[in-house]
């Protein structure tokens, strides 16, 4: 009866550090996969930031264009006062030349 007694309490005792084994192990490959996904959206977030780091220093600085009406709206108001009268040749022959050199 004793012989059953100790037999049986080393079968638990057995079961229980095979349980402990296996779910130590369980938990370091967790952990060890876990690790190995970080390090993976870390190397991703990094190329990401020096893709778009390459791209800002690519990219041509932005250029300030004024705010005012185009060349041919220009050159049309310009013809419109000559033809009324209020530029005389010479001054729409110059601000004609002033707004084509711009």
């Amino acid at each position: 009866m004793r012989a059953r007694r100790v037999m049986r309490r080393r079968g638990v005792a057995r079961a229980a550090v095979g349980t402990a084994v296996i779910a130590g192990t369980a938990g370091a490959v967790r952990h060890h996969q876990e690790q190995k996904w970080a390090q993976q959206d870390n190397n991703q977030q990094q190329a990401y930031e020096q893709e778009q780091y390459e791209q800002q220093q690519l990219a041509p600085p932005p250029t300030e264009q004024s705010p005012g009406p185009d060349l041919t709206t220009q050159l049309q108001q310009i013809a419109q006062l000559h033809d009324s009268g209020t530029l005389s040749d010479e001054e729409f022959a110059a601000a004609k030349a002033k707004l084509l050199a711009s």
